[in-house]
């Protein structure tokens, strides 16, 4: 189940969430997925029920499987959770959604991984058991969490997230094992490989951010600036879904498109805006990055075959 790492790509892919998982149904319906890597935000993985929890890489696989429920955007199709029922009894957690197809995929990774597979090895089985072509990449091997500080104490990202609904202020974010981090060496390749690197409509700060934060990646990313194209998740001042808003301010950037096109600003040359900003375009513009309009609001698969097609043929 291990296999051999391919190093080269055609497209290489930054994600998490479910923006980028609309993005990535999109390009994977108009270009060849063997074509396609996609390096994975692991800063919202979590351990509960005794379980090795990855969302972000749970939501792209699932996408490029074609069994994710597209109403919610994440999990499996036709889901039940007898399981979560009895679980939630047991450890008095009744927060976290996890269904019992869901499940299964947890229990899988988390055997390979008391087997001694590492993350990435464990992804690769479970991809290639759902036949997936696509090489889905988690940032890194190591323990990688992020946390959110609130007045009301310090909670996991998926705590904020989920059971508090991003409803308390942002005192600080922490990237807990970053400083451990390592960066799987395929990153490296594909990033010199790829004809073009995007990053897809995610959050900037706890999807991207953490990727970047992996030793070595912003870095590489920087060299290979002239055919990075970023994608903004912030149509006129706000997210469609997410902190990703809210987090911006905290961190003390603007939360708008020139916020987040000023935080990719030393690693991409192309950014896309949503139509609805086109005001902004000229601001962008000023900052050395070629910026482009589009209707970046993927509300059906046409759209987001639409956007994917755009991003495709902006020259480079």
């Amino acid at each position: 189940m291990r296999g051999n790492i391919i190093n080269r790509t055609k497209y290489l892919l930054l994600a998490g969430g479910v923006g980028a998982a609309k993005f990535v149904k999109g390009i994977a319906s108009v270009v060849d997925q063997e074509d396609i890597a996609i390096v994975v935000n692991t800063g919202d993985d979590i351990d509960l029920f005794g379980l090795k929890i990855c969302p972000d890489l749970d939501i792209i696989t699932y996408t490029l499987a074609g069994v994710v429920d597209d109403q919610k955007g994440w999990g499996f199709q036709d889901e039940s959770f007898n399981c979560l029922n009895i679980l939630s009894k047991y450890y008095g957690i009744g927060w976290f959604n996890a269904g019992d197809k869901d499940l299964a995929t947890h229990i899988f990774r988390t055997d390979l991984i008391a087997k001694g597979f590492n993350k990435y090895e464990a992804t690769q089985a479970i991809t290639q058991k759902l036949g997936i072509k696509a090489r889905i990449v988690p940032m890194c091997n190591e323990e990688f969490q992020t946390y959110i500080q609130t007045p009301s104490g310090t909670m996991h990202f998926e705590e904020y997230f989920i059971k508090e609904r991003c409803e308390p202020r942002v005192i600080k974010i922490e990237f807990r094992g970053n400083k451990n981090a390592r960066p799987i060496k395929a990153i490296f390749d594909y990033i010199k490989s790829a004809e073009r690197i995007i990053i897809c409509p995610s959050n900037p700060i706890v999807s991207i951010g953490t990727i970047l934060s992996v030793l070595g990646i912003k870095e590489a990313l920087k060299n290979a600036h002239k055919k990075v194209i970023a994608i903004s998740p912030i149509i006129k001042g706000a997210t469609l879904k997410g902190p990703a808003d809210k987090l911006m301010e905290a961190l003390g950037h603007e939360a708008s498109c020139v916020g987040v096109a000023k935080y990719y600003q030393d690693i991409i040359s192309h950014f896309v805006i949503d139509s609805e900003d086109y005001d902004r375009k000229i601001e962008i513009d000023n900052l050395g990055i070629q910026a482009h309009c589009f209707d970046t609001i993927m509300k059906d698969q046409k759209k987001k075959e639409d956007l994917a097609r755009f991003v495709l043929d902006l020259e480079l």
